[in-house]
């Protein structure tokens, strides 16, 4: 489908564990030229309501980008009680041409940023296959007096890459998570994180390595 976007209600039973390939596979430097297609299996939490989170595929099979319109977390003021903190879990199923396998190199995290003098933000990310033990959470801070966009990148050494088991499909899955906190700050004075921004054009962008399976 065009963009690499299809949206799905079903959600794909839960598989036996994905295993890294193994380093000896031949390593393709260059993205597959076939398309690679993204369907969208679940997506839930209270930063991404139905509707409110949309995926579209690069044209060169390079990365894939997570549009948000709805993440925001704030405390203070008049703040809900529960809105400190909202979270997003997506659930992807990634269509691979066949013989390559793929991996998240780097997640280039954006959004806009609001925080009262003494107050605090973080946003957090992990990434897993479905069936696969959820890797250890990667954690960026933010302290106020602030007001601008903020960004966040998490990168992987290629070492440490974990591959798509060939020839099986396996939802990939995505957790992040918007936190603040008033802190010190006046009660009366909101502070705020959001993974959009106004005019729509901050985004999440993940990019992907490529390589080429094992023959059999």
């Amino acid at each position: 489908m065009a963009g690499g976007l299809l949206l799905s209600g079903a959600v794909a039973a839960l598989l036996t564990t994905a295993l890294p390939v193994q380093s000896s596979s031949p390593v393709f430097d260059d993205p597959p030229p076939d398309k690679i297609v993204i369907d969208v299996a679940t997506v839930n939490g209270s930063g991404c309501p139905a509707g409110t989170a949309a995926v579209a595929v690069s044209p060169d099979n390079t990365a894939f980008t997570v549009t948000y319109s709805s993440y925001l977390a704030q405390a203070g003021g008049t703040s809900d009680p529960t809105a400190f903190r909202k979270n997003c879990q997506l659930n992807l199923v990634v269509h691979v041409p066949q013989g390559f396998t793929y991996a998240i190199a780097s997640a280039d995290y954006r959004g806009f940023l609001s925080l009262q003098p003494g107050a605090s933000a973080t946003q957090k990310a992990s990434y897993y296959f479905q069936g696969s033990s959820q890797t250890v959470p990667r954690i960026h801070p933010f302290n106020g007096a602030y007001n601008d966009d903020w960004q966040a990148t998490d990168s992987t050494d290629w070492a440490q890459l974990v591959w798509a088991p060939c020839g099986v499909l396996r939802n990939f899955n995505i957790n992040t998570e918007l936190r603040v906190s008033a802190g010190t700050a006046n009660p009366d004075k909101v502070s705020f994180m959001t993974m959009d921004s106004t005019d729509g054009n901050i985004s999440t962008v993940y990019h992907m390595a490529w390589k080429q399976c094992p023959s059999a």
